[in-house]
This record gives structure tokens, C-alpha cells and sequence, in this order.
């Protein structure tokens, strides 16, 4: 269980990591809390009580990365939409 209330991502970010998803692209994944992580992405989901998650794979297995703890994401894929993304935006209204 995470200890602080789930911030929702903005729209846009949301969207690249969709993108970031379909194109099963590597990241370099900067957590909130300093640490980081290289995989690749594989989907996003959205929990009963609306958090959402990025699922990546890594060389240690899945990762379920709660969205408002990422603190940026590099694309390392060649030919990638994008590079690095700071995901710190605020949050979209739905």
C-alpha cells in the first residue's frame, strides 16, 4: 500500500506513456524517491479505487510502478517519439 494519497498524471504524459506502452519502448525510469529502473514498458493500469500504474519488465522480472511516484522517464529505444520526460505536470481533471 502506498502512504500518500494517488495524484493523477497529466493528460499528455499519460498519453506517452501509452505511447511508450504500444511501441514497447526501454526506458530509464527516475522514481520520487530517488531510485530508478530500466525496463520496458509494457501497459498501463487503472486500480478499483482509480490509481493508476505503469507495468514495465526489467531484467529482474515486472514491476507494477504506481504513476505519481515516477519522477521522469528517458526513452532509450532508438527512434523513439521521445527522450526524457519530467512527469511532475499537474494532474488532468476528469
Amino acid at each position: 500500500m502506498h502512504p500518500t494519497p494517488y495524484q493523477p498524471l497529466a493528460c499528455d504524459l499519460y498519453d506517452l506513456l501509452e505511447v511508450a506502452c504500444l511501441h514497447r519502448y526501454d526506458l530509464v525510469i527516475e522514481l520520487t524517491d530517488g531510485g530508478m529502473l530500466e525496463g520496458q514498458a509494457l501497459t498501463t493500469e487503472t486500480s478499483a479505487d482509480k490509481q493508476e500504474f505503469l507495468i514495465v519488465r526489467s531484467a529482474d522480472g515486472r514491476h507494477r510502478l504506481r504513476l505519481d511516484q515516477l519522477q521522469a522517464i528517458t526513452a532509450v529505444t532508438p527512434g523513439a517519439s521521445f527522450k526524457r520526460v519530467e512527469l511532475n505536470s499537474p494532474s488532468c481533471s476528469f
